[in-house]
Parts: structure tokens; C-alpha cells; sequence
């Protein structure tokens, strides 16, 4: 999971991101261009960019 993020975060994209927190709960969320969160990388389950 880690090249595709790297990627997404270099071309500056929006995307729709599903994560697991450390509690077991999944999320659904969009991330927008240019907003700083951390987020563990091994809990991201998938991403998908927005067209």
C-alpha cells in the first residue's frame, strides 16, 4: 500500500480512502488535495483517486 500512496500524495490527488483504526472500526473518507493527516500505513486498506 505504500507505493500507491507515495504516489497519490506526489501528484497531489484527492482520493477516497478506506482505514482501519486501531479500535477494528473501518472508515470510509475523503481526503482532499493539500490537507496534512497521519494516518498508519498498514491500516489503509485501500485508496482510489478521484477523477
Amino acid at each position: 500500500m505504500k507505493d500507491p500512496l507515495i504516489k497519490v500524495m506526489q501528484r497531489n490527488q484527492l482520493v477516497y480512502m478506506m482505514y482501519i483504526s486501531k479500535s477494528g472500526v473501518i472508515t470510509k473518507m475523503c481526503i482532499p488535495k493539500k490537507v496534512k493527516r497521519t494516518f498508519i500505513i498498514d491500516n489503509v486498506l485501500t485508496i482510489v483517486p478521484v477523477v
